[in-house]
C-alpha cells in the first residue's frame, strides 16, 4: 500500500470512521466548522464573548483539561463560567454526534489510550512516521504521536525550533527541544547550510537568535556570496518611514526590478496603515497577504460607521452597523423592527427614536431595550456637542462613551484588534492638529478617498505580517516598526524568547537584500509617542546598543543579572528567601551567593 500523507487533524478523520464506535457513538458523525461552534456557545451562553470561550475550550481540548478539570482549576468566576459553557458543550454535540476541529485530535488520543490492543495494532500498522514543522506541534499532537509508536522507535521529525513562532495558539517550542528526552535512541542531524539568503543576511540573523536560551543550537553557514550590507533606517515618525521605503522601491522599480520580489513586514498589522497611505498617493500597486487592508478591518469600519452617525443622523446604514456594537441587548429582531417603522414613517431610525417617547418606542422594542436606546441617542447627542466644544476632546469622550477599545479586552485577536484602533485614533488626532479648521465629516471624506485605491492590472508588493511571511522568501525584503513594544512585543504575557524567533524569521526572508526600519514616534495606545529602537537591532549586531534591563520578579537558572560592583553575571541556582530570592551568580568565574534585590535582569 502506498504511504498515508495527511495532516493530524486528516489522520483524526480517517481513524475515526473506523473506531468511532469504541466511544459508544456512531460514525456517521458530523464535522462542523467555527461558525458552526460560535452558533452553538452563543445558544448556550450569550453574555461571555463568544470568540472567547471557543479559544479557551479549544485550549483547554488542546492540552486535555476536560471540564471538571477546568471547573476545578478555575479562580475567577469568569472562567468558572467558561468551564460550565464547556461541559454543556460537550454534551450538546456528543448527543447530536457532532466533532469540532480539536475532537479530530483528541476524541483519537482518548480511544487508543483506552484501548492498548488498537494502540498497538495501529502502531504496527504505521511503520515509520515522519512530521514535518515539528516546532509547531502542541501537545495533544505529541501525545497522539507517542500513542502511533506504541510497538517501535521509528520516527523522524523535522522543524527548526529557532522558528517556532506560534506559541499564542497552542504550539509548543518544548516538543522539539526535548524530543530525544521523549524518545530513546534518538539521532539528532542540524541542517546548517542555507541555500536563500547572503551571508550578512545570515550572519545577522545568527548573532540575533543566540540570544535565546529555549534552543538546541545551530548557525547558519551561507552557501552564496557575502552580499550587501543591511541598511538600517532612523526616522522622525512612521511618514517619514514610509517615505524612505517608498522611494527605495521606486529605485528598485526603475532599475528593472520584480514588485513579486519586494516585500515589506510588519510585527503589529495596524502598522499597515501608512504604509497603505503611502503606496496609494505614489501610485504603487501593493497586496496585503493574508491580512485585511486598514479601512476594510471590523474594527475600524465599526468607527468610522460611528463618526459618520455623528455628522449624519440620517445614515441608517451606519446605525444599523453599530447600534449594538459593544455588546448592548439590540438583537436582529430590535433592528428589523426599528427597520420597518423607518420604512413606514419615512424617517431615519435615529430621528424615531429621538421623536418616539420612551412609551412608544417601548411598545416597539420592549422595555429594556427602549432605555438603551434612550441611553444611545443621548450619549451621540451629547458627542455631537463635545466635537464642537473641542475636536481633540471628543475621541476620549467617545472612548468613555463607548467603551470600544475596551470592548477587545478579552477577545483572542483582542491585541490587534487593539492596536489598530489605536493606529485609528492617533491618526485622527494628527489629522486635526495639522488641519484645525477642518471637521470630522472632512476627515471621513478624505479617508473614503484615501481607502478607494483603484485596481492595478502589474504585480504587487506584498505587504504582511512576519507570522504570514512564515515559508515564503522575496530578493528584497524591509522590515518596519523595530521599536520596543512594536518589536518586541513587551508587557504581561509577551514572551521575548517569541519575539526574537520571529525576528529571526524576518530576517531569514531576504535573500539579497534587507533593509530594518525604526522611528522616534509613532501612535501607541491612541497617542503620538516618542518610542525606544528595539533591542533586536544591537542583538543581531546591525548597531551598537545597550544591554536591556528587564524589572522582574522572579529569577531561574540561566538568567544573566547586572551587579553595581561585580558587574554581569549569570544565576547557576536560585531560591525563594521572603520576598526576595536568594542568587548564586557566577561572575565571570567568580561565584557569590547575593540576594535579588541587589541585581537587575538583563
Amino acid at each position: 500500500t502506498p504511504p498515508l500523507l495527511c495532516t493530524f487533524h486528516k489522520f483524526g478523520l480517517l481513524f475515526l470512521k473506523f473506531y468511532m464506535t469504541e466511544l459508544g457513538r456512531k460514525n456517521n458523525f458530523i464535522i462542523i466548522d467555527t461558525d458552526d461552534k460560535k452558533r452553538i456557545l452563543k445558544s448556550i451562553d450569550k453574555e461571555i464573548t463568544t470568540s472567547l470561550v471557543a479559544a479557551e475550550i479549544s485550549k483547554y481540548k488542546n492540552t486535555l483539561i476536560t471540564p471538571s478539570e477546568a471547573k476545578s482549576a478555575a479562580q475567577l468566576k469568569l472562567y468558572k463560567d467558561i468551564a460550565d459553557i464547556y461541559e454543556k458543550y460537550e454534551d450538546y454535540i456528543a448527543k447530536n454526534n457532532l466533532v469540532d476541529f480539536d475532537d479530530l485530535l483528541l476524541l483519537p488520543y482518548k480511544i487508543l489510550k483506552n484501548n492498548e490492543e488498537l494502540a498497538k495494532e495501529t502502531s504496527k500498522r504505521y511503520q515509520y512516521i515522519m512530521v514535518d514543522e515539528y516546532q509547531d506541534t502542541n501537545e495533544l499532537q505529541y501525545r497522539l504521536l507517542r500513542m502511533l509508536c506504541t510497538t517501535h522507535d521509528n520516527l523522524c521529525v523535522v522543524g527548526d525550533d529557532d522558528q517556532s513562532i506560534y506559541g499564542w495558539r497552542g504550539a509548543t517550542i518544548k516538543n522539539i527541544l526535548n524530543f530525544s528526552e521523549h524518545f530513546e535512541d534518538t539521532t539528532v542531524v542540524k541542517l546548517e547550510e542555507n541555500y536563500r539568503s547572503t551571508d550578512t543576511i545570515l550572519n545577522h540573523a545568527n548573532q540575533l537568535i543566540e540570544h535565546n536560551r529555549d534552543r538546541l543550537g545551530k548557525k547558519l553557514v551561507g552557501t552564496r556570496s557575502k552580499g550587501d550590507s543591511i541598511k538600517v533606517y532612523e526616522s522622525h515618525d512612521e511618514n517619514e518611514e514610509t517615505r524612505k521605503i517608498v522611494d527605495d522601491i521606486k529605485n528598485l522599480l526603475d532599475a528593472g526590478k520584480s514588485a513579486k520580489d519586494i516585500a515589506i513586514l510588519f510585527r503589529v498589522n495596524a502598522l499597515s496603515r501608512s504604509l497603505e497611505e503611502g503606496f496609494n498617493k505614489a501610485g504603487l500597486n501593493y497586496k496585503l497577504v493574508g491580512g485585511m487592508k486598514f479601512y476594510e478591518r471590523a474594527e475600524i469600519k465599526d468607527l468610522i460607521a460611528y463618526f459618520r452617525i455623528l455628522t449624519n443622523a440620517s445614515d441608517n446604514f451606519s446605525l444599523k452597523r453599530v447600534i449594538n456594537k459593544p455588546k448592548r441587548g439590540i438583537g436582529k429582531t430590535t433592528i428589523d423592527k426599528l427597520e420597518a417603522k423607518s420604512q413606514e414613517t419615512k424617517k431615519p431610525i435615529f430621528d424615531l427614536i429621538q421623536e418616539l417617547t420612551p412609551e412608544e418606542l417601548t411598545a416597539i422594542v420592549g422595555k429594556k431595550n427602549s432605555r438603551t436606546l434612550k441611553v444611545f441617542e443621548a450619549t451621540i447627542i451629547d458627542l455631537r456637542e463635545i466635537i464642537d466644544e473641542s475636536k481633540m476632546k471628543f475621541l476620549d469622550s467617545f472612548e468613555e462613551s463607548f467603551d470600544y477599545r475596551a470592548s477587545y479586552d478579552n477577545v483572542p485577536d483582542g491585541f490587534e484588534r487593539q492596536a489598530n484602533v489605536d493606529e485609528f485614533y492617533g491618526y485622527i488626532r494628527d489629522y486635526f492638529i495639522q488641519h484645525p479648521h477642518l471637521e470630522l465629516k472632512d476627515f471621513l471624506n478624505d479617508i473614503a478617498l484615501e481607502s478607494e485605491n483603484s485596481e492595478y492590472n502589474n504585480e504587487a508588493i506584498s505587504m504582511m505580517s512576519i507570522h504570514a511571511s512564515k515559508g515564503l522568501e522575496f530578493k528584497n525584503v524591509f522590515i518596519i516598526g523595530l521599536e520596543e513594544g512594536f518589536f518586541p512585543i513587551t508587557g504581561d504575557g509577551a514572551d521575548t524568547e517569541e519575539e526574537r524567533r520571529l525576528g529571526y524569521v524576518a530576517i531569514t526572508r531576504a535573500m539579497d537584500n534587507l533593509t530594518l526600519s525604526f522611528v522616534h514616534s509613532r501612535f501607541y495606545k491612541g497617542k503620538r509617542t516618542q518610542l525606544k529602537r528595539s533591542r533586536f537591532l544591537s542583538e543581531s549586531g546591525l548597531i551598537k546598543g545597550c544591554l536591556t534591563i528587564e524589572k522582574t520578579s522572579s529569577y531561574k537558572k540561566g538568567d544573566l543579572v547586572q551587579h553595581k560592583i561585580f558587574g554581569m553575571g549569570r544565576v547557576q541556582k536560585s531560591a525563594k528567601a521572603g520576598k526576595d530570592y536568594k542568587l548564586t551568580i557566577n561572575f565571570g568565574g567568580t561565584v557569590r551567593d547575593i540576594l535579588s534585590s541587589f541585581v537587575e535582569k538583563i
